[in-house]
């Protein structure tokens, strides 16, 4: 059995106060589960571990989910992925990553591919210069005023989008560290 290094990335968690999971018990609950060297980024829930198992991915999500809310009381949406699949989804990025501020370019980790008749309503042209773009289970965003300020953000947030996936969203920053942190 091989040891992978996967990212576990939380769906809102520690905003505004709401589903507090401090890093430290997040850390925690992944070593209870078997994984090794547990470590997070940030405090708006990214963890990196080890394992050797042979669970998939979305098998291993639904065991942290399942954990999450056995530890903490509450349920939190949770999609895992591993370092392969990072460093694919920043090589593949269709804007210039290196020329663009962090804060302007964002990946919404899907945890199905999205058929694009999921975009049907959204006109890019009236969101322009606001790009998008529909890569391997994520939706790529530029967004040069940030994601705050995004028109086209909040249209790709909407139910007829994202109804019936799990998704989150991480600025270019945090993608870049994440696949420096499941290199192997």
């Amino acid at each position: 059995m091989t040891t992978r290094k996967y990212a576990a990335l939380l769906r809102g968690i520690n905003v505004g106060g709401n589903k507090k999971v401090p890093m430290a018990e997040l850390r925690k609950v992944l070593h209870d589960l078997g994984h090794e060297d547990a470590q997070t980024y940030l405090q708006s829930g990214n963890a990196v571990f080890s394992s050797a198992t042979e669970k998939t991915p979305e098998a291993l999500a639904r065991e942290l989910e399942a954990a999450i809310e056995a530890h903490f009381g509450f349920r939190v949406p949770c999609l895992v992925v591993d370092g392969a699949y990072l460093r694919a989804v920043a090589d593949a990025c269709p804007f210039p990553a290196a020329e663009l501020e962090g804060k302007q370019l964002h990946a919404t980790f899907c945890s199905e591919q999205p058929d694009g008749s999921r975009f049907a309503s959204i006109d890019a042209a009236a969101h322009l210069p606001e790009e998008y773009r529909v890569g391997d289970r994520v939706i790529y965003l530029y967004a040069p005023d940030g994601l705050g300020r995004s028109k086209l953000g909040e249209a790709l947030a909407k139910p007829a989008v994202v109804k019936g996936l799990d998704v989150t969203t991480r600025n270019w920053n945090t993608v870049a560290k994440l696949v420096e942190l499941t290199a192997v």
